[in-house]
């Protein structure tokens, strides 16, 4: 049988040693349950700068580029580079998204500026195809992305030209039966053009547009389009 401790029995333990300390809650919690802290300055600045320089070297050489011609330009290490976007298809993502969006509030912008319906249309597809032409990396992706839901970019067009399409049907100037989708698909299509002829001969497309305009009038079309 145990033997009680006479210590124990004649000098009871003070309250405070079996209670829980109230300062317990707020001392420093152990490592690995810390805060996550906010990114320093200078990897901010990094980061702006890897973006920056990728936006610049997409627009110019496509998404094939070599990610050290992107750290090289941005003035960062390879490590910099990689911890901040762990896979090329990451930075690229990041890139095209950004400049997807400016380029398409920039065509939007300018057949908001426009009054006449089909002014506003023809200025939309001008501006758009113009912007299409200065990017490489656009030309690449935008037959894989336009129908892509989760494209900021994309959603921003369909509703721009969804407008655009309104204005010009309800002034009696747009050709019956066409739709958002074909004016957008159109816009895909005009891309191709623009990426096959641009280096060879430059604005080649132009004409391509104007005769795709004209076949989107209402007038002079004897046949309906097919279903």
């Amino acid at each position: 049988m145990a033997v009680p401790d006479p210590a124990s029995a004649t000098h009871p333990q003070p309250a405070s040693a079996t209670r829980p300390d109230p300062a317990s809650a707020t001392r420093p919690q152990p490592k690995g349950t810390t805060r996550r802290r906010a990114p320093r300055a200078d990897a901010l600045r990094n980061r702006e700068a890897i973006i920056q320089a990728a936006a610049e070297v997409l627009a110019e050489q496509g998404t094939a580029v070599d990610v050290r011609e992107i750290a090289r330009r941005s003035g960062v290490g390879m490590g910099t580079l990689y911890r901040h976007f762990p896979k090329k298809e990451d930075l690229v993502h990041t890139v095209l998204l950004r400049d997807f969006s400016t380029w398409a509030r920039a065509a939007r912008a300018t057949a908001c500026d426009a009054e006449d319906p089909w002014t506003a249309l023809t200025a939309f597809f001008q501006q758009a195809l113009t912007g299409y032409a200065r990017h490489r990396a656009i030309m690449e992706n935008l037959a894989l992305t336009w129908a892509g839901p989760d494209l900021e970019g994309v959603r921003q067009l369909r509703l721009v030209i969804e407008h655009l399409c309104d204005r010009a049907c309800a002034a009696g100037l747009l050709r019956p039966g066409v739709t958002t989708d074909d004016l957008l698909l159109l816009l895909v299509s005009l891309g191709h053009a623009v990426q096959i002829t641009d280096e060879c001969r430059p604005g080649q497309w132009n004409r391509l547009l104007c005769i795709s305009l004209d076949g989107l009038r209402a007038t002079g079309h004897p046949q309906p389009l097919p279903a």
